[in-house]
């Protein structure tokens, strides 16, 4: 096939590569994967490479590039929000091809963002919530408040809301049945969600994109419940019946995109919901010895757990894989031995934080490798006991 409408062309038009075919990206964290089909047509000699260009208005494909000799190619360090579209060129020793037809629109993804309220026992400061931007490792920021100070709730959410519920209001022992919201992307104050069923702290939550879970705790009359209760992330409102735990329990949880996981509640037994539908939980497996104080995170195929186990302070992290019952496994250990810490997680990092000892510290780890944990950075408080978290790409979303 003639190439003399080769983009830039070598020193004879005629031996410049045909264009790629079937331009394809996806979207990822502030880049884009462009995957392409090689011209059956390389021109007189082998292609050598590829050209990947970006443009934001479908004119100058400038905004952005990257080159490589096979599919596909990244381009990296994007805005996200900003759609772009892409075109591909061959290149071979005589020169370059005519550029690819354009691609479909794409958008870059944001970082993960994790939500986290600062429950700090030694001022008043429990309304706070600060961020942090899970793809590169660092201190928080401040995100904005509650509408009411409180401690020993719990946290879940969607791709695009962070929900917090329940939990003791400031230092008065009564407790709470207030549910609020923020929007994960924008930083500012949260907005009232509607409620649970009664008043409680130590409740415990998980959810998938669009349905959260609150499970157990601890009512105003200091007893556990067994009670667990969903809402619909998008549409604010008060908590529906969805069935029971094995027992009166307070716990940790967490989710992949389908199944529900509560574990611990001076038990050490793992057991389970699918997400979707309401009902009584079943048993999952054992973790290795009674698990207190509990805290988990987890990415879409894979729950970890820490906590206080087998009534000594330990650093020790065990796993579960959600899709297949059984008993945790060790998965390695935290920087520090303690209890009552917090965990969130995108889709391939789990970070711990804070817990008795009174820590500012956050650990993480890889979710799919065992290892043990490292510094990812801190809170801006000490003394932050049972903080709640929840990120926009935890492991209840796909």
């Amino acid at each position: 096939m003639a190439r003399r409408n080769g983009g830039f062309v070598g020193q004879d038009g005629l031996d410049a590569p045909d264009p790629p075919t079937g331009i394809t990206p996806t979207a990822g964290e502030l880049s884009v994967s462009v995957a392409f089909t090689a011209p059956s047509d390389a021109g007189t000699s082998a292609i050598t490479g590829f050209v990947v260009q970006l443009s934001t208005d479908d004119t100058a494909y400038s905004a952005a590039s990257n080159t490589g000799t096979s599919s596909p190619i990244v381009i990296s360090s994007l805005t996200a929000g900003t759609a772009a579209t892409a075109k591909v060129w061959a290149i071979n020793a005589y020169g370059t091809s005519a550029p690819s037809d354009a691609s479909a629109s794409f958008t870059p993804l944001a970082l993960p963002r994790a939500i986290i309220q600062i429950a700090n026992n030694d001022s008043n400061t429990w309304v706070t919530l600060e961020f942090v931007d899970m793809g590169t490792s660092g201190n928080t920021t401040d995100f904005g408040d509650l509408t009411e100070a409180r401690v020993r709730g719990s946290a879940l959410g969607s791709s695009t809301r962070g929900v917090f519920g329940g939990g003791y209001p400031g230092s008065d022992p009564s407790t709470t049945s207030v549910i609020d919201y923020v929007t994960i992307a924008s930083t500012g104050n949260a907005t009232d969600f509607g409620d649970l069923s009664s008043t409680r702290s130590y409740t415990t939550g998980l959810s998938s994109n669009t349905r959260g879970l609150f499970l157990g705790g601890v009512e105003a009359n200091n007893s556990n419940t067994d009670t667990i209760e969903y809402i619909t992330i998008a549409n604010t409102g008060n908590t529906t019946d969805f069935g029971n735990l094995s027992a009166a329990k307070d716990g940790a949880a967490a989710a992949s995109p389908t199944r529900g996981i509560f574990l611990g509640g001076n038990s050490n037994v793992i057991e389970y919901v699918t997400i979707a539908n309401t009902g009584n939980t079943t048993d999952f497996g054992d973790v290795s010895a009674t698990l207190r104080l509990a805290t988990a995170c987890s990415s879409n195929t894979r729950l970890l757990s820490q906590g206080y186990l087998g009534g000594a302070v330990v650093n020790t992290i065990e796993y579960i894989t959600i899709a297949n019952t059984g008993n945790s496994t060790d998965f390695g250990d935290l920087t520090a031995a303690v209890y009552n810490s917090g965990a969130t997680s995108n889709n391939t990092l789990g970070i711990f934080m804070g817990g008795v000892s009174d820590r500012n510290s956050i650990d993480k780890v890889t979710i799919a490798t065992t290892g043990n944990a490292s510094d990812f950075g801190d809170m801006s408080l000490n003394g932050n006991r049972r903080p709640q978290a929840t990120s926009s790409q935890h492991g209840g979303i796909a």
